[in-house]
């Protein structure tokens, strides 16, 4: 499992509304051009790339050059990482109490 810091780059890409919003629109529908992604926001073309590669940088995107269109995919990959590593185990332990409390009410001895 890759350490805390190599999630640092994750955490960081995700921390911005404009890039969720572009992991949004890739799991709705993967393999979209530049010129796809950059009509959904109301920003520059330049804006556009410059969240992309900040995506790919973090590993979210991965692209694949079709002809001459460059495809970006979704990689889910660092976000299930995140979420082994920073939430799971956090709420482990609260939904094993409340699956416990429900056990015990419904069956008193």
């Amino acid at each position: 499992m890759p350490g805390d810091d190599d999630l640092d780059s994750v955490f960081r890409a995700l921390a911005d509304p404009t890039r969720r919003f572009l992991l949004d629109l890739l799991f709705a529908r993967d393999g979209r051009t530049l010129t796809e992604l950059e009509s959904e926001l109301s920003m520059t073309r330049f804006g556009a790339m410059k969240h992309l590669k900040v995506l790919e940088e973090a590993g979210l995107v991965v692209t694949r050059r079709s002809g001459r269109a460059k495809l970006h995919f979704l990689n889910p990959v660092p976000i299930r990482l995140i979420h082994d590593r920073w939430i799971d185990k956090y709420t482990e332990r609260h939904v094993t109490a409340l699956l416990d409390l429900k056990h015990e009410l419904e069956n008193p001895s």
